[in-house]
Formats: C-alpha cells, sequence, structure tokens
C-alpha cells in the first residue's frame, strides 16, 4: 500500500524536523512493505530539511502538487499562467502587501521575519532570494491580506487559480489552476482508493477524497472529507499509522 503524508501539523509540528518516533513508525511503515510519499505545501527546497537524509529520495508532492519529484530529483513543476501572474501582482501593488512568491527554485518574500512562514523559509540555503520580478515560472504564490482579507479574497476567487485560506495565519495561498495534491500523486502514478491519505488543512481535501482511508491530524473542518480524525499528537498519530498497517495486512489475507 502507499502511504502519502502531509508535513506540517500532520507528521511534523511547529516547523522542527521529523521526531524520532514518527522516524522510526515511517521506517517500520517500509519494512512491512509499504511505500511512503510525502505530499506538502512546502516546495522541495523546503520539505528537505524537515526530513531524514535517508528520505530526500523518497516521492514528493510539493507546492500543493506544482512539483513533482523522485529519486532525488523535481521531474516536473507547474507554473501560472502570465496573465494570472500580472492580476495578482496588481492586487499586491493596490493593497500593498506582503507575500511570498515561489519560482522553480528561487522565491521573493516581503513578509516579517517574525512570521512562522519566513521562520520555515529555506533554513539549508539552498536556493536564493530575489525580488519578484527575478523569478520566472512563478508556481506558488502564498498572500498576506490583512486587514483586507475579505476584499482580496473576492478578487482572488475571480482568477483561473487553485486558492487555499489558512484564516489561523491569516493567509492566503495559491497555486496554478486545476494543481492541487491529488493532480500531483496522479503524477507519480498513485491510483484512486490505492493509498491512505494523513494531513490537516484544506489542501489535503483532494487527496482524502481519492484515498482508500484518510486520517485527519487535528480538529480541523478538512476533517469532514476524511474516514478518520486523530487528535492533533504525534503518539496519536503514530498509533493510527500502526492501525492502518495492522487493516493492510488484514486485507491481504482475503
Amino acid at each position: 500500500m502507499k502511504f502519502v503524508f502531509d508535513l506540517d501539523g500532520t507528521i511534523c509540528f511547529k516547523g522542527q524536523p521529523l521526531s524520532a518516533g514518527i522516524t522510526a513508525a515511517l521506517e517500520d511503515c517500509l519494512k512491512n512493505g509499504h511505500e511512503v510519499i510525502f505530499a506538502s505545501a512546502r516546495p522541495i527546497r523546503d520539505m528537505l530539511p524537515v526530513l531524514p537524509e535517508s528520505m530526500h529520495k523518497f516521492p514528493m508532492v510539493g507546492g500543493n502538487g506544482a512539483f513533482i519529484a523522485n529519486n532525488g530529483d523535481i521531474k516536473e513543476i507547474a507554473a501560472f499562467d502570465g496573465e494570472v501572474v500580472e492580476a495578482i501582482k496588481q492586487i499586491i501593488t493596490t493593497y500593498q502587501l506582503a507575500y511570498l512568491v515561489d519560482g522553480d527554485w528561487d522565491y521573493a518574500y516581503t513578509g516579517s521575519e517574525s512570521h512562522p512562514i519566513y521562520q520555515n523559509l529555506d533554513p539549508l540555503q539552498l536556493a536564493k532570494r530575489v525580488v519578484l520580478e527575478e523569478l520566472k515560472g512563478i508556481v506558488k504564490i502564498v498572500l498576506f491580506p490583512g486587514e483586507h482579507h475579505q476584499n482580496i479574497l473576492a478578487q482572488l476567487r475571480k482568477l483561473p487559480i487553485s486558492l487555499y485560506e489558512h484564516a489561523s495565519e491569516n493567509i492566503l495561498d495559491m497555486s496554478p489552476i486545476g494543481i492541487d495534491k491529488w493532480t500531483g500523486l496522479t503524477k507519480l502514478g498513485v491510483l484512486q482508493n490505492q493509498f491512505i491519505a494523513f494531513g490537516n488543512d484544506a489542501n489535503d481535501a483532494s487527496m482524502f477524497e481519492k484515498a482508500l482511508e484518510s486520517v485527519c491530524v487535528g480538529e480541523h473542518q478538512v476533517g469532514q472529507h476524511a474516514t478518520v480524525q486523530v487528535p492533533s499528537e504525534e503518539t496519536a498519530v503514530i498509533e493510527m499509522l500502526k492501525c492502518q498497517m495492522l487493516k493492510c495486512q488484514a486485507l491481504k489475507q482475503f
């Protein structure tokens, strides 16, 4: 069975690397003949620092589906249409918004350096921080709308993009139209009802809906798309992973 894991808030917490307990649970998953795939909102560049080096070549979906990587190489990148980028730039200018914009590897960031997003941004210094105009092939955009949240949200909903609202952080997260975690997984050969998904946020809904079993970590509204919910605690996640592996073993016996 293929097991697909979101990272932040699902198997790693507060921006910290995978714990020894989670790492051991994933290794046990592998020993039992399963495949482990990571699917995150982070670009591949920012997924690597929270994963053990032994897992850097695992199949990965980054940027909510905009990046596809396997065997340590980025295989595919989906970029925004140029007209869409210009429309979003106009919104940024009109409202004087802070942002994080990712290109195919480098990035532009104008937000606060105290924001959690900045703390998780390119910690290994693998990329360059550049001005927005220098980025080509833009694949992911995060806006910090502040007090203009609802006005900006209404304008963005008119654009052909995949849009995720993270109310707790007051950020708006965008990917190219038609790009989400499920489309990314299909490019890795994952089939509907042939995988088990763990996640914790709105951007996990697309893969939850296609999974054989889906586990929502925490009390997020995306739990309505999951088959089961567990507390946002490392021990609960590990126990649920063990439970899902036992279910897979039982299925093999029939």
